[in-house]
């Protein structure tokens, strides 16, 4: 980390926070910009999460006072990063006066929570390495962002807020005036840009959010980016008892948009339609497909008690992803690739050798009971006859739902499976990682 306190993503920011999430609201279409509905703003920032945002909001401000950036400087960056929308100078103050007030109402706020509060000393990033490399990412866009915001040496002045102020809040200005200018970004720049975050504490969304950026096409070909689980297996843990979503429509079409902030939009729904597909398309009965959902959702939506078959439903699933990715990747082309081959008499293997225990035990035992036994032979037909990467997943899902033991070797295997199948490396200690019996 670069900082004495924790990270930004560790006080609890998903998003952009501090000056910089200042001037994302006043660009945004229809705010009023003038100066006492600017400071409102500043106040409501100040005032979120019971007045501790006040500490960026403030901080941020300061460091921008305490540099020796001439005004010049200043007003540029503050321009670029509000989409021009609020000129401090056009109502008669510099932009060292507004970046005052700003303080201002941050320090006021602090007072609230703490009467003798002073507002904390400030600390500039100034590590030569990271400045070198915001500066790096500033010059490899430059020429986009001059195009897009013709404001007079706008990238010298941010290099210079980077290299003579503090390369943290720098490093914010520029991703804003990229944002609020609509500038078009690399997908291989946009990795560098989240993994420099990354080393600033930012949280994923402070550099995600409203960029514009250039994706790849959506392909299920590659899980770089995918975090846990996902497809099928995954969509069945959302149903688990307690789930929030009015109609089941709306829950799938939540998990279809869980893309992630590396991922394309619609990567999930592609993956998992398409892993919805190859089940249809297989002749897996309904009933299979019916025991394997109720197992794998712990009976959370019980489409059996709502005369739903297993099939209805998935032609339901692939319908709403179907719809969103008409939404986000219109140019998607649905993929039938060969499920994994090579692994299926393995996956089977595991199934069998837990179906013993299984045997003994009940998915909602107090509740339409589902006999282990049942499940585990659903396991098997869609090991053998569909898919054995999505096989393991629902077999680790079963493992979970039934609190199965599982002994050290049995997890040493599972491991060897889940790199095979190219699983991130949290997939199986999140799922059964509790389940090992350690000797």
């Amino acid at each position: 980390m670069t900082r004495e306190r924790p990270a930004y993503y560790e006080l609890g920011y998903g998003e952009d926070f501090g000056l910089t999430a200042l001037t994302e609201r006043l660009s945004r279409p229809g705010s009023a910009t003038g100066p006492a509905a600017a400071l409102g703003f500043a106040e409501e920032l100040a005032d979120r999460s019971e007045g501790e945002e006040a500490v960026e909001l403030g901080e941020d401000a300061r460091r921008l006072l305490a540099s020796e950036l001439p005004e010049r400087v200043l007003r540029t960056v503050w321009l670029a990063s509000t989409g021009n929308a609020f000129d401090p100078t056009g109502h008669g103050m510099t932009c060292r006066d507004w970046l005052e007030r700003i303080s201002e109402v941050s320090a006021a706020r602090l007072r609230q929570n703490k009467a003798s509060c002073t507002p904390p000393p400030v600390r500039p990033v100034r590590d030569p390495q990271l400045c070198q490399a915001v500066v790096a990412e500033l010059r490899v866009t430059a020429p986009a962002l001059v195009d897009a915001c013709p404001l007079p040496k706008l990238v010298d002045c941010l290099e210079q807020v980077v290299t003579g102020a503090d390369a943290d809040l720098g490093m914010r200005l520029l991703l804003r005036a990229l944002k609020a200018h609509s500038v078009p970004v690399p997908y291989g720049q946009y990795h560098r840009l989240v993994a420099l975050g990354w080393k600033f504490g930012f949280p994923p969304g402070a550099v995600h959010d409203d960029l514009a950026i250039i994706w790849p096409p959506v392909s299920t070909a590659s899980r770089q980016g995918i975090n846990g689980d996902f497809g099928l297996s995954r969509l069945a843990r959302q149903f688990t008892a307690g789930w929030h979503y009015r109609t089941p429509r709306e829950a799938v079409a939540a998990a279809a948009k869980a893309d992630g902030y590396e991922r394309p939009p619609g990567s999930e729904a592609a993956v998992l339609l398409e892993e919805t597909r190859r089940v249809l398309d297989t002749g897996l009965s309904d009933d299979a497909i019916t025991v394997l959902w109720l197992a794998a959702t712990n009976r959370g939506y019980n489409i059996d008690r709502f005369g739903v078959s297993g099939r209805e439903w998935l032609e339901q699933v692939a319908e709403v992803c179907e719809e969103h990715l008409t939404e986000v990747a219109p140019g998607y082309v649905p993929a039938a690739p060969p499920p994994a081959t090579g692994a299926g008499d393995e996956v089977l293997r595991e199934i069998r050798g837990m179906s013993p225990l299984a045997a003994s035990t009940a998915v909602s035992p107090d509740f339409h009971p589902l006999e282990g036994t049942t499940v585990m032979e659903a396991l098997e037909q869609i090991a053998t006859h569909v898919d054995p990467d999505l096989g393991f997943r629902l077999l680790l899902r079963t493992l979970e739902v039934l609190q199965l033991p599982l002994t050290e070797e049995q997890y040493t295997r599972y491991e060897a499976l889940a790199s095979r199948f190219h699983y991130d490396e949290d997939h199986l200690l999140f799922s059964v990682g509790h389940l090992v019996q350690r000797t």
